[in-house]
């Protein structure tokens, strides 16, 4: 399993990538592992201003659709829009090309409360 330690990551199973006054967000390794064959990624909040751990989105699998949880308070400025086409990106390349929302964040104190990789792995099991 791969929990890179260079991210951030939240007990509903997303990681972050903060750059400057921007998060990059996507589904942990272990999610998309979880979830199966990723056959549709669904985010109609951009440019909407959301809190931290509201509905931001929704993955739909073969067998099941899980909700996504914004890890930050902000703005989302930017989906990953090559996901319409080609959503099994999130299960080849999690941490890549299969990032899904770039934030706007509002609140950087928050960043604080995510997990490392260390406490991630305590919570999914590696």
């Amino acid at each position: 399993m791969n929990i890179p330690s260079d991210l951030k990551y939240t007990k509903d199973h997303e990681w972050v990538k903060i750059e400057g006054d921007t998060a990059i967000v996507g589904i942990t390794d272990f999610a998309q592992g979880e979830l199966g064959d990723i056959v549709y990624v669904e985010v109609e909040t951009v440019d909407e201003v959301l809190d931290a751990e509201e509905i931001f989105g929704t993955v739909e699998a073969v067998k099941t659709v899980s909700d996504l949880f914004l890890p930050l308070s902000g703005e989302i400025i930017e989906f990953n829009e090559s996901l319409e086409d080609e959503p099994e990106k999130v299960n080849s390349d999690p941490y890549g090309d299969g990032w899904m929302i770039k934030i706007k964040y509002s609140d950087a104190s928050e960043i604080d409360s995510l997990l490392s990789a260390e406490d991630y792995k305590a919570i999914v099991g590696a």
